[in-house]
């Protein structure tokens, strides 16, 4: 059997990512089987780069090997694993297939080989069919061969990266080895996130004090470790401080540290945390909660490189990256007089707005399919996936609470299977009668919402829902500016959301 692919298909007009995607989608057509994975190891994780016959949720997923015993089996040798028809072993990918889309069926012929291109453990080719028997003995003998293909492109990807990095990056960022901890992961595909990403890790090299805006439940500390973790201060600390969280009464001390009998009950001397972050990134999350008697101490910081800890007679020097976040409109604080003009500048020397949830387009699916492992795990299912209807809801709905609200809405999800009587030993399915109230609602109030701008609810009749969803987003912001004169901040600020955004969103819609 000769592999239909030549090495034209490394030619360097092509993405690494394309190639790979490319790789495994002909190998599916090459094999006539229902799905092919290329899953790259992350420490104890298995992460899909590139997959072909898998529902779109499955890329999001990250595969614990601990948790999945044929995974485990396939990294621990280096030749090709065949797994039995009626092997007891759960596959991974039961209830995923796209070509049974809606129906949990288990698969029922399963391989995989680990893949060395460089002499270690890259990650693993998994290829899986519905029907037992179906890959042929001549195919079984095949598959090394095509892992030697698999490794080769594997190869000239790592080159071409090393070649940009050192193209785009100093020495001392070239010695970085880069990536952050599965659990700090920042998932996302869209065009909006993969460039915030590339301008976060070309400012993360400077000090520049960075402000990350954006709504509630965005993932602002996830962008924030990113910065820490691609900076030259990742071998020191990056102290969290919730600024919302933190006592009126007690705010100083804890930012700024005390002196033994500095007030009441401050039995002992205490470092603070702007201290406690020395020589590496101090992370303000909800600044505009920040009193304003304590900004002025932290705008000393910021400008002379120094704190006081309370009661004390002398500063104390340090070497601090401020890293702010906020889902206030701090410029509109700063007008009103409740945020100081002169520490909003100098926290906003490299501001980055993060894009809600709704407007990352599949992402939604991406990091649904993230919460679905993490609780499938979590909660020791044997299989967990998504119904296709599921799929839709999700995708349908605004998500007012971003990422954190799409993490609660799953875990709630998974654990209402369980309590309507779900099998955790057999494929569990969560179908749209296990989702929040609001998500089941929602159509039902657009249409009521649609109601009021147009004569008739039929217009949805015959019509896409991006296309009928898109229709109302653009009446409601034409009201809400009609209702302002035109005053894109007034409306933002009716809207609920942050004035880029809507600008981003005008454009999109074709009213800017």
């Amino acid at each position: 059997m000769l592999f239909p692919l030549d090495f034209r298909d490394l030619k360097l007009e092509l993405s690494p990512p394309v190639r790979l995607q490319r790789f495994v989608d002909q190998v599916q057509q090459l094999l006539d089987c229902n799905a092919v994975g290329l899953l790259q190891l992350d420490g104890d994780i298995l992460k899909p780069v590139a997959l072909a016959g898998l529902v779109t949720t499955t890329s999001g997923r990250r595969f614990a090997v601990a948790h999945h015993p044929r995974l485990s089996a396939i990294l621990s040798q280096r030749k090709l694993v065949h797994f039995a028809p009626d092997s007891a072993l759960p596959d991974p990918y039961d209830g995923l297939l796209a070509t049974q889309q809606g129906v949990p069926l288990p698969v029922h012929d399963c391989m995989g080989i680990s893949l060395w291109p460089d002499g270690k453990c890259w990650g693993v080719l998994t290829l899986d069919s519905l029907y037992k028997g179906h890959f042929s003995a001549e195919q079984i003998a095949f598959i090394p061969q095509l892992a030697v293909y698999c490794e080769t492109i594997l190869r000239v990807n790592r080159l071409e990266s090393e070649m940009r990095a050192l193209r785009q990056f100093d020495e001392q960022l070239k010695q970085d080895n880069g990536s952050i901890s599965a659990s700090q992961e920042l998932i996302g595909q869209h065009p909006q996130v993969q460039n915030l990403l590339k301008e976060l890790d070309v400012v993360a090299t400077s000090d520049l004090p960075v402000l990350l805006q954006g709504e509630t439940g965005v993932g602002k500390e996830l962008f924030a470790w990113r910065l820490h973790q691609r900076s030259q201060r990742k071998v020191a600390p990056m102290i969290h401080v919730n600024c919302a969280a933190l006592p009126e009464t007690l705010v100083e001390s804890e930012l700024f540290g005390h002196v033994k009998g500095a007030f009441s009950g401050a039995a002992s001397e205490r470092a603070g945390r702007v201290e406690s972050a020395d020589g590496g990134t101090l992370f303000l999350d909800e600044i505009g909660e920040l009193p304003l008697t304590v900004q002025a101490k932290l705008l000393r910081t910021l400008q002379n490189g120094e704190i006081q800890r309370l009661g004390a007679d002398k500063p104390i020097k340090v070497d601090v990256r401020i890293v702010a976040a906020t889902n206030r409109d701090l410029a509109e604080m700063v007008k009103r007089g409740d945020f100081r003009a002169d520490l909003y500048h100098r926290l906003s020397v490299y501001p980055v707005v993060i894009p809600p949830l709704r407007e990352r387009g599949d992402d939604i699916l991406l990091l649904a399919g993230y919460f679905v492992e993490l609780n499938r795990s979590r909660f020791s299912f044997c299989s967990l996936r998504l119904a296709p209807a599921t799929e839709q809801l999700l995708q349908r709905y605004p998500w007012p609470g971003n990422v954190r609200e799409l993490e609660h809405v799953i875990s709630r999800a998974a654990l209402r299977t369980v309590s309507q009587g779900a099998n955790k030993t057999e494929i569990v399915t969560i179908e749209p009668r296990h989702l929040d109230q609001e998500l089941l609602t929602y159509p039902r109030d657009f249409s009521q919402a649609l109601d009021s701008t147009s004569p008739e609810p039929s217009v949805l009749s015959g019509r896409s829902l991006k296309d009928s969803i898109e229709d109302f987003q653009r009446q409601f912001i034409q009201q809400t500016l009609a209702a302002t004169q035109d005053n894109w901040a007034e409306a933002a600020r009716l809207l609920k959301l942050d004035p880029s955004n809507l600008h981003k969103l005008a454009r999109r819609l074709g009213l800017k």
